[in-house]
């Protein structure tokens, strides 16, 4: 052994002793290197990259389970023209909703045990094919404990062998003759959506809009794998669970203009009993039309409610202007006096002085508007957001999504080559990145966001003022905010003016250079990516699919994946979302038309409709040594040989007598 390798050895003489604790002799050692080597050779798991989903909670779910169309593509290539469209179809809607299936098939099938069989042996095919790029050890971890040996056993059942062929179907057969058959088929359902996806990265923008975002979180937190990065729209929740009360106003009126308060009363279990008396106390005679334009066409409430959430609906947007003033005017770092607009309307004439221009309001009705002092909450006002601070603080299911939220997510990720954000890099109008200063100091690009990114933890954890009086409020809406990505937030203007001129918010430069490969590269570099190899992937402003707009961006270093999930934007995209899928053999773009509702879907079997195009096709298959992980294990992997080395050269002595703390230590 060379000089040079020993001297290595004995410099990491102290590291490679507290290895050996977890490898205490050769074999050990030898084992998982050999170990460690295979799994590097497996084909690299299949990520699935889904944004703005905005509460619609039916939609996720169902592109979750038929992993964004693949399955159904999966049990074509599978069985082929030896099952008939139907059958396939069947099999489709079984995996994807097995208790709700299995309640049908019960009342219907007259030979139960038959079909047990069939559907059994199917669904072990299935089974079989989706985990095929795992390691045993890694398959084995995710059996459920009450069937993990019989599954394991039919997993890797080799049919040609003779000696086994009645051990086989006699396991089958045992299942159904003790009334297991239920439970089994649930097992190897839920597994197969499991080992379809092996990495969920989710863009931002779980909530607003659609009624289901907690429900969306409850999935996400007892998913296996996946990482989030945070969207204006959830970081305005995350702003909300801290006790801000401008990101409160915020987050209710949002509900409440789009008829929508199943999450925060049902989901969150908040009271808005205080708020909708308040409403009727100050707007009871106000008709509050202009609150009621967004109501959905097909609404779970009658008209007397939708009056009462349209008084609610106004009475939470004056309070959310008030607070959002007094944000401002203690925080001049953020340049946003053009935001304060109560103080400009000539109350008596009812018209507001915008840019030195006068218009004319909609609704000319302020209550509660001091025109002495226009930002002061009066007396009521503060009692009632005094308790729906203090319901938002103490719901403990809002508090533990929250926790969920940063322990998970993140301004951006690197991951794999990619780039992951939700909204924008901020640009300059000569597209170079946007200073920002932040405690007199200048932050732009990637210091930027990791600045914004510990700033929104402290908010939470420690600290309320590092940046203005409110910085999670700022990121929310803020100019120069990479969550937002435009100058201003025009909500005033958009309930109370009619003219449209008032109503536009200009975007940041971003979204002018994006299209720019070169643009593009220089992000990349900014985050110390390869550029040739690597992507930005995110979301945000919805893709116009229906006028021609294309999600890839600057020769394809760009990939906007907002397709339009929320049922609110589909009028403008087209589609109903979009999912990128990237496997072994590249990546590829998944747009999804409208899905109807799960009930439909298992009733009458319908699937969503995908379309599937191929983006980027690899020459050689992309394996585990590919990846991020595999750059763990490879390190993983020379520690293991420096040991290997200490143990040959007696650096270190074997413990014959020590016990591996678990025989496999890696993700695979």
């Amino acid at each position: 052994m060379k000089k040079y390798r020993v001297e290595t050895l004995e410099k990491q003489i102290k590291y490679l002793k507290l290895l050996s604790n977890q490898f205490p002799t050769i074999s050990e050692v030898a084992s998982e290197i050999i170990n460690l080597q295979a799994i590097l050779n497996l084909p690299k798991g299949t990520e699935h990259f889904i944004t703005d989903v905005h509460g619609e909670h039916e939609s996720f779910t169902h592109v979750m389970r038929n992993a964004s169309g693949v399955l159904k593509i999966k049990i074509d290539d599978i069985f082929g023209n030896n099952l008939r469209d139907a059958e396939k179809k069947s099999l489709a809607t079984l995996i994807y909703y097995p208790e709700e299936k299995l309640g049908i098939v019960k009342k219907k099938e007259v030979h139960l045990a038959d079909w047990y069989k069939i559907t059994l042996y199917r669904l072990i095919e299935v089974c079989r094919a989706t985990s095929s790029k795992y390691t045993r050890s890694k398959v084995r971890k995710a059996l459920p404990d009450d069937f993990a040996y019989i599954i394991e056993e039919l997993l890797h059942e080799q049919e040609k062998i003779y000696n086994k062929h009645d051990y086989y179907n006699e396991i089958i057969h045992t299942i159904i003759k003790i009334d297991r058959a239920d439970e089994f088929i649930i097992a190897l359902c839920k597994l197969i959506q499991r080992f379809s996806i092996d990495r969920l990265h989710l863009i931002g923008d779980i909530y607003d809009r659609g009624p289901g975002a907690h429900l969306i979180m409850d999935e996400l937190y007892e998913y296996h794998s996946l990482d989030i990065q945070w969207g204006n729209h959830d970081i305005l929740w995350m702003g909300a669970a801290a006790g801000s009360q401008a990101c409160i106003a915020n987050v209710i009126r949002i509900a409440a203009r789009y008829a929508n308060l199943e999450t925060i009363e049902n989901g969150y279990g908040i009271n808005l009993l205080p708020l909708a008396t308040f409403a009727l106390d100050y707007y009871g005679d106000d008709e509050c039309n202009v609150f009621k334009e967004k109501f959905p066409d097909v609404c779970e409430f009658g008209k007397r409610d939708l009056d009462v959430i349209a008084k609610m609906h106004k009475a939470i947007a004056i309070i959310q202007f008030k607070l959002e003033g007094q944000i401002i005017q203690k925080s001049p770092e953020y340049n946003m006096e053009n935001r304060l607009l109560l103080d400009k309307i000539d109350y008596e004439n009812g018209t507001l002085n915008l840019e030195n221009k006068e218009y004319a309001l909609i609704e000319n009705n302020f209550p509660t508007v001091d025109i002495q002092n226009h930002y002061e909450l009066n007396e009521e006002e503060c009692v009632l957001m005094k308790k729906l601070t203090q319901s938002f603080i103490h719901s403990e299911k809002l508090q533990r999504h929250v926790a969920f939220l940063y322990s998970k997510g993140s301004l951006y990720l690197k991951y794999n080559e990619n780039l992951l954000f939700h909204g924008c890099i901020p640009l300059d109008e000569f597209g170079n990145f946007q200073d920002v200063i932040i405690q007199n100091q200048k932050y732009s690009g990637k210091k930027l966001f990791d600045k914004f990114d510990r700033m929104a933890r402290d908010y939470y954890f420690e600290e309320k003022e590092s940046f203005g009086n409110d910085v999670i409020w700022y990121l929310w809406s803020g100019p120069k905010s990479p969550l937002f990505g435009k100058d201003q937030m025009r909500t005033f203007e958009r309930y109370f003016i009619k003219e449209k001129e008032t109503h536009n918010e200009v975007k940041d430069f971003f979204y002018k250079y994006r299209d720019e490969e070169k643009t593009c590269i220089k992000i990349l570099e900014e985050f110390d990516l390869d550029s040739y190899k690597s992507h930005i992937v995110n979301g945000h402003i919805p893709v116009k699919t229906k006028d021609g707009e294309s999600p890839i961006k600057a020769n394809g270093k760009l990939l906007v994946i907002d397709g339009g999930f929320a049922k609110a934007y589909q009028k403008t995209t087209g589609i109903a979302g979009y999912t990128l899928i990237y496997n072994s053999y590249g990546l590829r773009l998944a747009s999804h038309e409208p899905f109807e509702s799960i009930k439909k879907a298992i009733s009458e079997e319908q699937d969503i409709l995908s379309t599937i195009i191929v983006l980027e096709k690899t020459n050689d298959r992309k394996k585990v040594a590919d990846t991020d992980t595999g750059r763990e294990l490879a390190s993983q992997l020379e520690s293991l040989e420096m040991l290997l080395d200490a143990y040959r050269l007696g650096l270190i002595k074997e413990n014959v007598l020590g016990k591996a703390r678990g025989k496999i230590r890696c993700k695979y």
